[in-house]
């Protein structure tokens, strides 16, 4: 099952047979169900999740109890609370499972033992989080510079495929509008 991984980091670099070898024994699969939670407020992020089938949403709870979608993570995406992954600190966000899944998890000491011993790993994963923080960069500039309409559109390019898959109640939450609103917007894009 790790062949969706090796085509993944051969996206950016092709891997040697060595290099297959070694990820074998650091990687762990993992079915998940609907609505399980791969990380919960007051844990720490023990793994780098990556999606092989499914779809998950990384979200914080405000004070009042509202949910605010900060990502999703569907087929060939990881997803991770990378802060508290790196510092060990407990987490303040959770990560559930939209859809029933299958992922492929790396632990944060197997992480590292694949940085050193496979270098090009270490390229790859500082690429995909770079391309992360623009993502989520833009995502901050949109929230104070765009409208409700102009945010959708962008979520649209961001997650193309996500649109039909996700209940208007969790991108409506991503977007920071009600669903109801969006439901007026998607009726008048027709």
């Amino acid at each position: 099952m790790l062949q969706p991984l090796i085509d993944h980091f051969e996206s950016y670099l092709p891997l040697e047979e060595r290099e297959k070898e070694l990820l074998e024994g650091r990687v762990t699969e993992r079915r998940i169900k609907r609505r399980q939670f791969l990380l919960q407020p007051s844990f720490p992020c023990k793994h780098y999740t990556f999606v092989v089938e499914g779809c998950f949403k990384m979200y914080g709870v405000d004070n009042k109890g509202n949910q605010h979608n900060i990502l999703f993570a569907a087929e060939n995406n990881w997803i991770a609370d990378i802060g508290s992954f790196h510092s060990g600190k407990p987490s303040k966000l959770f990560i559930e499972a939209i859809e029933p899944s299958l992922i492929l998890q790396i632990e944060r000491q197997d992480l590292y033992f694949l940085y050193l011993n496979i270098p090009k790993l270490d390229r790859i994963f500082k690429v995909i989080i770079e391309n992360k923080y623009v993502e989520l960069q833009n995502r901050v500039l949109q929230n104070f510079g765009s409208t409700a309409q102009e945010r959708y559109q962008a979520f649209l390019e961001q997650y193309p495929t996500l649109a039909m898959r996700l209940p208007n109640t969790q991108i409506a939450s991503y977007l920071g509008i009600t669903p109801e609103y969006l439901s007026e917007i998607r009726s008048d894009r027709k």
